[in-house]
């Protein structure tokens, strides 16, 4: 008889993340509270209030207490249910195995790639404890090959333990009860941006890029940049966005609606007539597939991993060239049939990605474990 799998997913997470991150965990939580032959779940998460403020004091003390959680309290609990995998989904997994083996996510490599982005006590703790207890891994998943890669420059462990293993769009809700007007667009037709205000996200090109589109004429156009200022001050854009938007006084047509939760989110992406993401870097980008989900064509940066996840169905430019974007853009709103073709090629795209393709993929690698 076949021994049933005990995994352990930590979704302590849930109470801090807002970006693809928490959709990850929260869309494999959904997968894995499902019937799986062979396999038990378990589910561990902290009682006591995560603090996501900014005051630097209580910061430091939260760091603690994510410290105390990962290396004491969640390897306790999953030893205490017999786990023989214990799973984590931000980066991070105990130190110290009792009895069971660990599988992290790394969806990128920025703690590397941008240290000045972090403050030092959190990428001290990167590099002691979750760089040392990502070397004992059984195993490490990232979202794409190029993400395997760069970490891969990195992390010096045999290429064969870390598995691409992809994502797939958020499960959104359709409402119909917005409007433009609620949202103060003079017309009803925009570009699209979600995502949070970090410097590697490049909105600030952007909105250079959407300032000669209008330059040229195109003045039935709004952009909207969905998302909120990025809580660390070394990754925050914000200023910079602002003073763009005020260099080319486009106050009353670029739209922050800030935030926008999920029971919204899908109102976005319906009505938009193109998603643009000119990001200088992506673990995986998941609005890519999201925009393919709403039947929106996307132009994506010609870098790391978004040409992978987008493959023909992506127009790609110089993220470093707003002129570049402008006539991409262009290109897609005077040309009717290119853009079905994207929509359309965008739909067949799609079809590669789901998170019950995820989970059978996990699935099987815990099957590995050894």
């Amino acid at each position: 008889m076949t021994k049933t799998i005990v995994v352990g997913l930590d979704i302590r997470d849930l109470r801090i993340a807002k970006t693809g991150q928490r959709t990850y965990l929260e869309e494999i939580y959904k997968e894995f509270q499902k019937e799986h032959p062979g396999f038990k779940f378990y589910f561990f998460d902290t009682s006591i209030r995560v603090y996501t403020g900014r005051n630097k004091f209580y910061k430091l003390i939260e760091q603690f207490r994510f410290i105390l959680w990962k290396q004491l309290i969640l390897p306790l609990k999953a030893a205490l249910h017999g786990c023989d995998i214990v799973f984590c989904t931000d980066y991070f997994i105990p130190l110290i195995n009792l009895k069971f083996k660990t599988i992290p996510v790394f969806h990128d490599a920025f703690f590397w790639e941008y240290p000045q982005h972090y403050n030092k006590y959190w990428l001290m703790t990167f590099k002691s404890l979750g760089v040392s207890a990502a070397k004992r891994a059984a195993f490490i998943t990232t979202p794409t090959q190029y993400a395997k890669n760069t970490v891969l420059n990195y992390l010096k462990i045999p290429a064969d333990r870390i598995i691409p293993i992809p994502e797939a769009p958020k499960t959104l809700i359709h409402k119909k009860d917005l409007s433009s007007g609620s949202l103060n667009i003079k017309t009803s037709r925009y570009l699209l941006h979600i995502g949070v205000f970090e410097k590697r996200k490049n909105l600030a090109l952007l909105i250079e890029a959407f300032h000669l589109l209008r330059s040229a004429g195109y003045h039935d156009y709004t952009l909207i940049l969905g998302g909120q200022f990025s809580p660390k001050n070394d990754m925050d854009a914000g200023l910079e966005i602002i003073e763009t938007i005020k260099k080319y006084q486009l106050q009353d047509y670029v739209i922050m609606p800030g935030y926008i939760p999920d029971n919204d989110l899908a109102w976005y992406y319906q009505n938009a007539e193109l998603y643009v993401l000119p990001s200088l870097n992506e673990g995986f980008g998941l609005p890519v597939l999201e925009a393919f989900q709403h039947n929106v064509p996307v132009i994506v940066s010609n870098n790391t991993c978004l040409p992978e996840v987008g493959g023909n169905a992506v127009l790609q430019f110089d993220p470093y060239n707003p002129n570049d974007l402008y006539h991409k853009i262009k290109m897609v709103i005077d040309n009717p049939q290119l853009k079905s073709e994207m929509i359309e090629k965008g739909k067949i795209r799609l079809q590669e990605f789901s998170w019950e393709r995820t989970a059978a993929e996990l699935l099987a690698l815990f099957k590995k474990v050894k």
